[in-house]
């Protein structure tokens, strides 16, 4: 099986190309592209500018020079969350999330349902979501956050039958004027209806600037039957 690349190109409008990914969602929703998950392309809006190109400086997380925690998600509302699921890629119309689920959560009272449904609308045959600061942005615009001295990215999952397979999980990764300064993933992961944690490590990473906080993405090829699955309690540590 062809493993999703860990890299993410940006073009214009009308640019497609195909490399690895883990696009947008609400109205600034563009389609992804080709994967199985090989070979995918991300088609987004330029945003031209005058300015010579900077890189990105992210606000910092850090206290007296400690990093302790940054929560992407605990539960939904949380004030102390992070980030905003907004970079939905590939077949992003087969994507149905719910933030607000009840039923058996890991911690508190509420997980993220995620339905990956068999559709291919797109024509992609892959999707995925990017946790983002700001939202929807994809490298054209400064933002994110200073993550120096964050060891690790934990993160628990579970499958609603099992068997569901989630090519990779990352953090980083999108590319542009305002590029993150690194990446890191993991996977394939296969899933059971019990909740597991899994961590991605972070040691000797540049996490001075990223605005891609979180990232999961899978393809048609892996889950035939689609795939419905949980995430929880997502944290830099």
């Amino acid at each position: 099986m062809k493993r999703f690349f860990s890299f993410i190109s940006i073009f214009a409008l009308a640019g497609v190309l195909a490399l690895q990914g883990c696009e947008n969602t609400a109205s600034d929703k563009e389609s992804g592209t080709d994967a199985g998950i090989s070979d995918s392309a991300v088609v987004v809006k330029s945003e031209t500018s005058s300015e010579t190109p900077r890189p990105n400086i992210g606000a910092k997380v850090s206290r007296d020079g400690i990093f302790k925690t940054l929560n992407i998600y605990t539960d939904a509302k949380a004030p102390d969350n992070h980030y905003i699921p907004s970079g939905w890629m590939g077949d992003f119309s087969d994507i149905k999330m719910n933030d607000k689920f009840l039923t058996n959560p890991h911690g508190g009272s509420t997980s993220v349902q995620i339905i990956y449904s068999n559709a291919a609308t797109q024509g992609a045959r892959w999707a995925g979501i990017y946790w983002q600061n700001p939202p929807n942005n994809w490298g054209s615009r400064p933002g994110g956050y200073d993550l120096t001295g964050a060891k690790k990215v934990t993160f628990w999952i579970r499958g609603e039958k099992g068997g569901e397979r989630i090519e990779e999980v990352k953090i980083g990764g999108i590319t542009g004027e305002y590029a993150d300064t690194d990446v890191a993933g993991i996977g394939p992961i296969v899933l059971t209806p019990e909740w597991q944690q899994f961590t991605i490590d972070l040691e000797g990473k540049d996490l001075s600037s990223i605005s891609g906080g979180f990232c999961w993405a899978t393809n048609l090829d892996v889950n035939p039957d689609g795939a419905t699955f949980y995430l929880d309690d997502i944290r830099y540590e």
